[in-house]
């Protein structure tokens, strides 16, 4: 019998923080709730309660999978320096996917899915993605920008999420995926507005 891979999926690129274990291609238990600027003191928390009610242990795992953004700066940290430590001390894989794809993949249907993570002053972190027979796609880069005026641009319908519990067995399956091949060179998605995107929104004021 073949052995079940043991995965640890986190994210604290958002409000929410999510949590997730799976073995093999089940989710065995997940956490996703708003935070009080406390993903720091709750992400390991929750890691540790996970991990005492199914008696693993981080040198266990066969995988790590973290959301590395793009973000708020300080939450992004505090993830990827979680999957790092983890992931150098105990010599785990771990693999890195964007927080707007794990939001993306809480929605269901067909339709282009427009996922956005609020970057203040009427921006945002902004994806779009797709279901397909295929699995979850990337459709259109990731970007910062002025949200108003890409949903302008949009010629096709599309869902707005902007929270939702991923669905991490959708990623799994998917090609959004990437190795680290280098834990030391692991850092968060810090996208940043064009030199252009920034003068027409100074240009605005």
């Amino acid at each position: 019998m073949s052995k079940l891979l043991r995965r640890l999926a986190i994210d604290t690129a958002t409000d929410y923080l999510y949590v997730a274990l799976s073995a093999g291609d089940k989710v065995i238990e997940s956490y996703y709730q708003p935070g009080k600027r406390d993903h720091s003191v709750k992400l390991l928390q929750e890691i540790e309660r996970m991990f005492k009610k199914y008696d693993w242990q981080v040198s266990t795992l066969d995988e790590i999978i973290v959301g590395i953004g793009p973000g708020s700066y300080t939450g992004l940290r505090i993830g990827v320096v979680v999957a790092k430590v983890f992931g150098w001390n105990n010599n785990i894989p771990v693999k890195t996917v964007s927080s707007l794809a794990l939001l993306a993949s809480a929605y269901q249907g067909d339709s282009l899915i427009l996922s956005e993570i609020d970057a203040r002053r009427g921006n945002a972190f902004l994806g779009v993605y797709q279901n397909t027979r295929e699995g979850l796609k990337l459709v259109m880069q990731e970007r910062l920008t002025n949200l108003q005026t890409f949903m302008d641009s949009l010629s096709s319908s599309f869902v707005r999420i902007s929270y939702g519990e991923p669905d991490l067995l959708k990623i799994l399956s998917s090609n959004l995926l990437e190795e680290v091949k280098d834990i030391h060179l692991l850092s968060p998605n810090y996208l940043r507005l064009t030199e252009a995107e920034r003068n027409k929104i100074n240009s605005s004021r």
